[in-house]
């Protein structure tokens, strides 16, 4: 028998054990070959000016996902070579030279990187249409490309990978020469080195994850502590408390929750919950650094997915918000096509460079009835009557954090004139871009009010979001002085969602392989440690337990180390969501509970693997 058959026959014999970590790495390759086909791929160069910023975004995500990739390969070799010792001590034992047990392992974890490889690359090559027509949708755009096969994808993606795969299968190659014959039949006893919990750790733990989530939702601009850390140092310092509290979360503080459960006779003594929780003990313990890092991993791909899409989710309505027509310009009136016309006005308003005790803007002076009429155009249930001398302010980009409220106050104009603030609103009837502030007094003071008139151009169009024909035809009537102050909601839209919707799509593929890994590592983990616990099982199985009572046991161990790092991580983002929200001054809340549900669900299907697996495995020993 060859060293190549050999190790054909281990693959087969093993494949149950391995194929979720195929099936893990070829999804990764998978995206990293997509990501640098799009990366090579011509058809974006039709997305106009964003098609270089795309091939930068995913230039830079390739790298990162490398990165990460590489982390994951080595851990996951790592608990293969683990678990083989005791089949390389035997191999040993038996008389076959090292060097032919090394380059036996050496092949094995080679040909199962090349499959994988080709596996990836063939998926890759007919996914990369789909996910270049999400990308593209995501972007708002109609242009979709056609399939092509990137042969510089196809070098890039094989010479980094077969270098990863040669690297891992040196590793597997040093095992037998690393090592002792009486080490390697003892490796799957060797855990994590088990901490001790102490009082001091888990007070401290809870400190620094109450400090950081406290100074995460404080105000930034407000905060003495973001103050005395500086913008750039706060986040900095929240997440190196929280990452370290993390820690001592399942270091310390899990620990004692767990020993209290195991006390609690009422509760323990029922069925297995006394074997279930002791088990679950040793193994939080052992494992505190693995799941640590597994739940700062979730609050990364949450925090992340979450603010990404919550900005996606918001596009049309922070558009809006910011521009209430569809178009708006200074000057006179051009020729638009009259399909989908909901109004076309033109507008009297005026310049006003207004001084107040803090300084001086130039604002638009605007006329009570074409407030009114402009308002009842866009849906407004809003009529203003308002007395002589006063004014009511519009101001759209008002922010309490930034933003001084007039309301009460006297505007005092160049003139010597001046306005009382009665309210103040931030919805505006005209464009932000096109008129800033605006000053709406009645028609009396608006005549009266000498300052330099403008003419404005006001147009409301049906079906907004898909006049891009139309914004393009007004623009080419347009001097350049006037399409400075153009306005265009389709345009606006466009470019919004160009932008996000390519962060979106990053996001969301990284936030999936990052997903993929973890929870093949804690698929990884658990399958070990099931091993061990077969002997216990099939003492429990003789002494009358049934398969139903071992599979809730199962289900309930296996529930508590995927709940334990997904709850924490879902805990940490949302409160960096919330300063996140904060920040952007965006209610991102129906996104995010969105994103956190697909997140759960996909992670809740690793669950099930690893539960049926699990209990596949301390079933075989009875």
């Amino acid at each position: 028998m060859t060293l190549f058959s050999l190790a054909r026959k281990n693959i087969q014999r093993n494949l149950s054990n391995y194929f979720l970590y195929i099936a893990s790495m070829v999804f990764s390759i998978v995206i990293y070959f997509t990501f640098v086909t799009l990366k090579y791929n011509d058809d974006l160069s039709a997305l106009k000016q964003s098609s270089q910023q795309i091939k930068g975004l995913m230039s830079a995500s390739s790298v990162v996902l490398l990165f990460f990739i590489v982390i994951f390969m080595a851990y996951s070799n790592s608990f293969f070579m683990k678990k083989r010792k005791k089949e390389v001590a035997l191999y040993s034992l038996l008389g076959v030279r090292k060097q032919k047990i090394g380059l036996m392992l050496f092949f094995e974890n080679l040909v199962i990187g090349l499959v994988s490889l080709v596996l990836g690359i063939v998926l890759g090559f007919f996914m990369s249409q789909g996910l270049l027509m999400i990308l593209v949708k995501l972007m708002g755009y109609e242009v979709v490309g056609s399939l092509t096969f990137s042969v510089e994808a196809l070098m890039n993606t094989t010479g980094i990978f077969t270098l990863l795969f040669l690297f891992t299968s040196l590793q597997g190659y040093r095992v037998i020469y690393q090592f002792k014959l009486i080490d390697l039949f003892h490796a799957e006893k060797q855990g994590e080195q088990i901490p001790r919990a102490s009082l001091v750790a888990a007070l401290l733990g809870t400190a620094l994850i109450a400090f950081g989530y406290y100074t995460a939702a404080s105000d930034m601009f407000t905060s003495k502590i973001w103050r005395f850390f500086t913008v750039l140092g706060t986040p900095l310092m929240v997440i190196g408390v929280t990452i370290a509290g993390t820690y001592l979360l399942f270091h310390s503080v899990s620990v004692f929750v767990l020993t209290a459960l195991k006390r609690a006779t009422s509760w323990s003594w029922k069925g297995l919950n006394l074997i279930g929780v002791s088990q679950l003990l040793y193994r939080i313990r052992a494992n505190a650094k693995s799941l640590s890092i597994i739940a700062i991993l979730s609050a990364t791909t949450i925090t992340a997915g979450g603010g990404v899409f919550g900005m996606y989710y918001n596009a049309e309505a922070t558009v809006r918000q910011m521009l209430p027509n569809t178009f708006m310009w200074k000057g006179d009136p051009v020729e638009i096509s009259q399909k989908d016309v909901l109004y076309n006005e033109s507008l009297a308003v005026k310049n006003l460079r207004v001084d107040n005790d803090l300084s001086f803007f130039e604002y638009t002076l605007l006329k009570e009835s074409d407030y009114n009429r402009l308002a009842k155009f866009q849906g407004k249930n809003q009529e203003l009557h308002i007395a002589d001398g006063s004014t009511v302010l519009l101001d759209a980009a008002y922010d309490e954090r930034f933003s001084h409220d007039f309301t009460g106050e006297d505007f005092k104009l160049q003139n010597g004139d001046s306005f009382h603030v009665d309210r103040m609103y931030t919805e505006s009837v005209l464009n932000f871009i096109a008129a800033g502030t605006v000053l709406v007094v009645n028609d009396q003071e608006f005549a009266a009010t000498n300052a330099e008139e403008v003419k404005m151009q006001v147009v409301g169009l049906d079906n907004d979001l898909k006049q891009q024909a139309v914004s393009q035809d007004i623009i080419k009537q347009l001097s350049t002085e006037q399409q400075e102050s153009f306005s265009s909601v389709p345009q606006s839209y466009e470019d919004s969602l160009a932008t996000v919707g390519a962060l979106l799509f990053v996001g969301s593929f990284l936030g999936l392989v990052f997903l993929a890994a973890t929870g093949s590592i804690i698929y990884f983990k658990i399958l070990t440690e099931a091993e061990e616990d077969q002997a216990k099982y099939a003492i429990l199985n003789k002494i009358g337990v049934n398969s139903k009572q071992i599979l809730k046991t199962v289900a309930g161990q296996v529930a508590v180390i995927f709940s334990a790092p997904l709850i924490v991580g879902i805990v940490h983002s949302a409160f960096a969501l919330l300063a996140f929200s904060q920040l952007f001054g965006m209610n991102i809340t129906k996104p995010v509970i969105l994103w956190m549900v697909a997140y759960s669900a996909i992670y809740f299907i690793y669950y099930i693997f690893t539960v049926r697996a699990f209990y596949k495995i301390v079933r075989q020993g009875n």
